[in-house]
């Protein structure tokens, strides 16, 4: 099942997106649990922000990770040096590995980019031994995210035809309050439970910003190079003035929020009579 979420470069996802995944890895962490010992599945690994958090806690025994995107995949690999780590390019809605095969599995930043989210979720309780947990985390693009809406608020101030664009953007899968809990517990998880998360994504200018965005990154990114020149260019001017806000250009930062929820996959797989703790 492909990505939504469009890909130019390892380095233009950095820029964009993975240098705030690094500082919300370890609040997922924090939130799915860990133990001594543990295998632990990163699906939708990018370039690695989480599967390289999970890797400095020296207890864990493995560190699975895979992604649909072979330009995530490859960067990932050739950064890792850590032999705990295995990454292999392969689809969250089929995972390429057998049932009970780990004690978590966790997902940082991917839901709301797969069209069947919850089979997604599906697979990731399959390969979770009873007992196990289920984490994931997706941006709340509607409430949580300022720094992504000023620039559709923008250009649907600039161009209507933009309406549809920015209502897919802030509804994607799994980012309603209480969807993610809701997809958690059809798929036959117990002791759901959602909460937010919270980081500050900080720039030093527009360019900071803008600069990945321009470049094609992203679904923001995708947008902006399908526009012809004029209206990019006009656009970029709209941006300038929003992210400034009358002010000279220099550091601006946003608070950011993202819905997290985990689960715990019960003892006979659905059963949901007895809970293994």
């Amino acid at each position: 099942m492909p990505s939504s979420f469009n890909v130019e470069s390892a380095d233009g996802y950095e820029r964009l997106m993975g240098r705030w995944s690094k500082r919300l890895a370890p609040m997922l962490i924090d939130f799915a649990g860990l133990a001594d010992g543990d295998r632990v599945l990163d699906v939708g690994c990018g370039t690695g922000s989480l599967t390289f958090t999970l890797a400095e806690k020296p207890s864990l025994q493995e560190i699975a990770a895979i992604d649909y995107s072979p330009v995530f995949v490859e960067a990932a690999m050739r950064r890792n040096t850590d032999p705990r780590i295995a990454i292999r390019q392969a689809d969250a809605c089929a995972l390429p590995f057998e049932d009970n095969r780990f004690d978590r599995a966790m997902s940082l930043l991917v839901l709301h980019f797969v069209p069947e989210a919850g089979k997604a979720v599906s697979e990731m309780a399959r390969v979770v031994r009873p007992g196990g947990v289920v984490a994931a985390a997706v941006w709340d693009h509607y409430g949580g995210m300022p720094v992504m809406r000023m620039m559709w608020d923008t250009a649907v101030m600039l161009d209507e035809d933009v309406l549809p664009l920015r209502r897919k953007y802030c509804f994607q899968p799994m980012m309603r309050p209480g969807e993610m809990k809701q997809s958690f517990v059809s798929q036959g998880l117990v002791d759901v439970e959602e909460t937010s998360l919270l980081i500050r994504m900080e720039y030093g200018s527009f360019e900071d910003y803008w600069g990945p965005i321009a470049a094609g990154e992203g679904p923001l990114g995708k947008y902006v190079w399908g526009l012809e020149s004029a209206k990019r260019k006009a656009l970029g001017v709209a941006m300038r003035a929003a992210y400034e806000a009358g002010e000279p250009d220099g550091p601006r930062s946003f608070a950011s929020v993202a819905w997290a929820c985990r689960g715990r996959v019960a003892t006979g797989k659905g059963s949901g009579l007895t809970i293994a703790r």
